[in-house]
């Protein structure tokens, strides 16, 4: 593991993670009975969803878990995994409301879609990512690497499927020294803007389309934006250009990196377990599953996009989607048209 060459952030490998204590965290009992009584105090004060805060949701020892966490994610791997909420004791209900929570204490959550939904479901809803308007995370489909749209993306495990949804990861830092390495002019290439799609979240009147680098660097911070399905489907549009040589060969490069073993591992996941990832220097995926038939063991994640106010500083090359780019600010995530927030997804509440 070392710093990267054209920035401040860590370059890791698989290797790297083998010590489990740097990025998986065991709740203790002590953890448990804050968010225990967290919970208890929300309920007391008659706190909903669209109610909640900080102060109604009141954590104490587990704080000081949650500011671990954001700085691993800044200032070290940007992975980190909290494990060991026994899920058993909740009602779907009562986990929504800690897991938005704890979301209250890490910063602001950012819409997930022109549907307002603040809070995710990720569960089958028989759609697929290739479509226009399609979105990944609402399939059964084994998904490539990629970023959310946000500077952290965090999962909350309820139940996982029959077989399957393994979930992978890698250094988006170590993939990019790899590319600066090998093609350095394919570095330069995903440092140029490339056309993406909004798959259907546009703003009224606005372009279906806007442009963005892969890859950018500010004031030594890496980050790297990567949908590919979100690019391919930008093509479809009248007024963007074909792709270049260049581009196409840049961006089967990093496909091919991404799913070289020397790049990624993985993890399975397990009910209770909270996964965060900086989607500025790390890459997720997940494998394709099979669910349960009986609906109440169907395979059902919580999601969150999340500004922190530790965030990196971002290029003005990135401010077309994240609108600002100044460390710490509240950005990303796509525009809602919606007056309130949602908190169960659309097409998910089963």
């Amino acid at each position: 593991m070392t710093y990267s060459p054209f920035g401040k952030d860590l370059a890791w490998m698989p290797a790297d993670l083998e010590d489990q204590s740097r990025w998986i965290y065991q709740l203790t009992q002590a953890d448990i009975s804050d968010i225990e009584t967290a919970l208890a105090a929300s309920k007391a004060a008659g706190a909903t969803m669209e109610t909640l805060t900080k102060e109604t949701f009141p954590l104490d020892i587990f704080k000081d878990v949650l500011a671990l966490t954001l700085d691993r994610l800044e200032n070290d791997l940007g992975l980190f995994v909290l494990r060991g909420l026994p899920v058993e004791r909740f009602t779907k209900d009562e986990m929504r409301l800690i897991y938005w929570g704890i979301g209250l204490h890490m910063g602001p959550a950012r819409s997930q879609s022109f549907k307002g939904d603040v809070l995710g479901d990720v569960r089958d809803a028989g759609q697929s990512a290739s479509t226009q308007t399609g979105r990944g995370y609402m399939s059964r489909e084994g998904l490539g690497f990629h970023t959310d749209s946000a500077d952290i993306v965090a999962l909350f495990v309820m139940r996982t499927a029959k077989s399957g949804g393994r979930s992978l990861f890698c250094s988006s830092v170590a993939v990019a020294d790899e590319i600066a390495r090998t093609r350095p002019d394919l570095f330069d290439v995903l440092q140029q803007p490339f056309y993406h799609s909004w798959k259907g979240s546009e703003r009224p009147g606005e372009k279906p389309y806007f442009q963005q680098p892969i890859f950018s660097i500010e004031d030594g911070r890496f980050s790297s934006r990567w949908l590919a399905p979100h690019i391919w489907s930008a093509q479809e549009f009248e007024g963007v250009p074909p792709l270049t040589e260049a581009q196409t060969e840049a961006m089967n490069l990093l496909i091919s990196l991404n799913d070289d073993p020397r790049f990624h591992t993985s993890m399975m996941f397990e009910p209770g377990d909270f996964q965060f990832i900086n989607n500025h220097v790390v890459y997720h995926a997940r494998t394709e599953f099979e669910d349960w038939e009986d609906e109440d063991r169907k395979r059902h994640l919580l999601r969150l996009w999340l500004a922190p106010a530790n965030s990196r500083p971002l290029s003005e090359g990135m401010k077309e989607f994240y609108g600002d780019v100044r460390p710490g600010a509240v950005r990303g995530g796509f525009p809602a048209r919606v007056e309130k927030p949602v908190f169960v997804s659309q097409d998910a509440e089963r």
